[in-house]
């Protein structure tokens, strides 16, 4: 098999990070949830490094950057979906299922620039066993201290406190069904059924399986909060190097989220 390779024709740099972030509205002292996608950007000179030493030093320790970790592998093999695991191994697999640690723990679909941050120095974790969320800065405690097993996306959650400090939402290449503050309005409006989950943790030095309830929770309208946002000009969008960046309060999002399944969802006729 013949290999094929792209010459590099442009780069990204910490710089102009740095200078497009700037250009959006970002800087120091302000408290950001952040979705990426490293490959968007192209070549970046120093790869997710480079994407993370952006934002700490734009940001700087006086405001907060949050960035989910969830480790949704660590469910239940019976609702497996993609793929599907057959019933014969299901037993198998929960007797092997590794116990959540939230330095350790594979992330699920969270791509580089996530990986990097959460090892770097004086990073929070708010311990959830499929949701959690890794936050650094002067709020990272108050973000991740408390957030709840039960329902871990509602009210005792990081984007809960995030919304309360009126912080912003950060998308580096990535759309609006990643924005996970949004999950914050299905559970305001009781717009999806509640489900339960399974997870396996570590409680006092045994491994255990432990179920908790939540909602069934789905961004494929996301993008058509999107649109509501546009049209009132809530968003920042800019540009670099091919990558899309968005920016916008998480108040608006999530206040737009509510009013739209507040109209749009059939659980509100039994309310």
């Amino acid at each position: 098999m013949t290999n094929r390779r792209t010459t590099i024709e442009s780069l990204v740099t910490k710089d102009s990070i740095i200078q497009t972030l700037k250009y959006l509205g970002l800087g120091p002292n302000m408290n950001i949830e952040v979705h990426s996608s490293l490959s968007s950007f192209g070549y970046v000179s120093g790869g997710a490094k480079t994407v993370v030493d952006a934002l700490m030093e734009l940001i700087g320790e006086g405001g907060t950057i949050l960035m989910p970790t969830q480790t949704t592998d660590n469910t239940d093999p019976s609702t497996w979906e993609n793929p599907p695991a057959a019933p014969r191994v299901w037993e198998e697999i929960r007797d092997n299922m590794p116990a959540y640690h939230p330095e350790q723990s594979d992330l699920s679909y969270m791509g580089a620039i996530v990986e990097n941050f959460r090892h770097r120095d004086g990073i929070v974790f708010s311990n959830h066993p499929t949701c959690s969320f890794a936050a650094w800065g002067r709020y990272a405690r108050l973000l991740c201290n408390r957030q709840s097993l039960h329902f871990p996306l509602a009210d005792e959650s990081p984007i809960a406190r995030l919304y309360e400090l009126k912080g912003h939402v950060l998308l580096l290449g990535t759309d609006f069904t990643t924005a996970t503050c949004l999950h914050l309005a299905e559970y305001r409006t009781e717009a999806r059924p509640i489900h339960v989950e399974s997870a396996v943790v570590q409680s006092e030095g045994k491994r255990i399986w432990k179920k908790y309830m939540n909602l069934d929770i789905d961004s494929s309208c996301f993008e058509k909060i999107r649109a509501e946002m546009e049209k009132k000009n809530l968003i920042r969008e800019a540009t670099l190097n091919g990558c899309r960046i968005q920016l916008f309060p998480i108040s608006s999002a999530v206040d737009e989220a509510v009013n739209y399944f507040e109209k749009n969802t059939v659980y509100d006729l039994y309310r």
